[in-house]
Parts: C-alpha cells; sequence; structure tokens
C-alpha cells in the first residue's frame, strides 16, 4: 500500500520560516517517501507573509512540484458541512482550516501541521512530524 500524502499546512511552513528551520530540507526528505501535496488556502496564507521576492518564487517552485488539491464547488460544500456538524458538536474551528481539512480527506492525505484545530476534526489524521 503507497504512503498516504503529506499536506503540509500554513503553521508548519510559518513556524519552519519565522525560526529559519531547514524547511526545503525537511520537505525534500519527506517527499523522498511520500508525495507533498498543497491547496490554494495554503499557498494564500503562507504566500502573502513571504517578504523576499526570491524566498516567494523558491516557495511558487516547491509548490508548483506538488499534488494540488483544486478548490471546487463540492470541496466548498463539504467544508460547510463540516463546519455546520462542528459548530453543533460545541466545536469551533476556523472555516480556513475546515477547508484545509476537506482538502486533505479529498486525497486521502496526513496533515503536517502545527495547529491544533485540526484534532479537533474527526476523520482527519494530523501530525507535527512525519517519521
Amino acid at each position: 500500500m503507497p504512503a498516504r500524502p503529506v499536506l503540509v499546512d500554513s503553521s508548519y511552513y510559518i513556524d519552519r520560516l519565522r525560526q529559519r528551520k531547514p524547511l526545503m530540507r525537511e520537505l525534500h526528505t519527506i517527499a523522498s517517501n511520500r508525495p507533498l501535496a498543497t491547496c490554494g488556502a495554503i499557498r494564500s496564507e503562507v504566500g502573502r507573509g513571504i517578504r523576499e521576492p526570491a524566498a516567494r518564487r523558491l516557495m511558487y517552485q516547491v509548490w508548483s512540484t506538488m499534488v494540488y488539491v483544486p478548490t471546487d464547488n463540492r470541496l466548498w460544500e463539504s467544508t460547510e458541512a463540516l463546519l455546520w456538524q462542528l459548530d453543533r458538536q460545541g466545536a469551533v474551528v476556523p472555516a480556513i482550516d475546515a477547508l484545509i481539512a476537506e482538502s486533505a480527506r479529498r486525497i486521502g492525505a496526513v496533515i503536517l501541521t502545527l495547529d491544533p484545530h485540526f484534532q479537533l476534526i474527526p476523520g482527519i489524521i494530523a501530525v507535527d512530524r512525519i517519521v
């Protein structure tokens, strides 16, 4: 059975970039065993905060090699349904995190994240490291 793809969440990128950790080396290591994935929500959250044009170009090159989860009406509808369900259970999750979770669900991905909101979403595997 092939390894699940890894959807790298914004919180992971932002943490690594702020702390000047070896993000590209970590992504390369993960990609040697599993496909990496991204989506528009993650790219928007991370891309807006990159100050240097060269760093932004590098991130775009990296993202262009990843599996891209498109955002269509079905994804928005499943995100809305998830948010409705979570709200009824008393779990408050930002809409963008629900959209990222549904993107991961669509491709059967594990979410690499430092954001605790993903732990509130049933059926989602969210981890802070890939071993």
